[in-house]
């Protein structure tokens, strides 16, 4: 079982971003929160970009049940197709979640160099 933070009367709030280029087709954290990190993670946008001048390339962005990509994936956007030298907004501060303790964040590319993964979310520490 997830623990869940209260968030009611937290103790400090930190802004935190990550950018990841996708070398790999292989699932890539983006996002990690432990196991037993008395952090709710509150994850304001993620942001994919086609850095290939000509061709198009898919994206899969998971949350996992577990940290480090572990347990099931879940989709919150599956094989979208980036166009070449445009962005995609995957989730933005309309659309926020949450990510508790032991869960993740993870991006699967199409094709390997050719997307770059900007996230950005607020660690609310109990």
């Amino acid at each position: 079982q997830m623990a869940n933070p209260n968030i009611v009367n937290v103790a400090a709030i930190y802004g935190n971003n990550s950018t990841t280029a996708l070398s790999t087709t292989n699932a890539t954290a983006i996002i990690n929160n432990p196991a037993a990190s008395g952090k709710v993670f509150k994850v304001n946008s993620i942001v994919v970009a086609s850095v290939d001048g000509s061709t198009a390339a898919d994206i899969t962005i998971n949350i996992y049940s577990q940290d480090d990509l572990g347990g099931t994936a879940y989709a919150i956007a599956s094989t979208i197709s980036v166009p070449a030298d445009a962005s995609l907004i995957v989730t933005d501060k309309t659309t926020s979640f949450y990510l508790k303790e032991d869960q993740s964040v993870g991006a699967v590319a199409g094709a390997a160099n050719d997307l770059v993964v900007t996230a950005s979310w607020e660690e609310l520490n109990s």
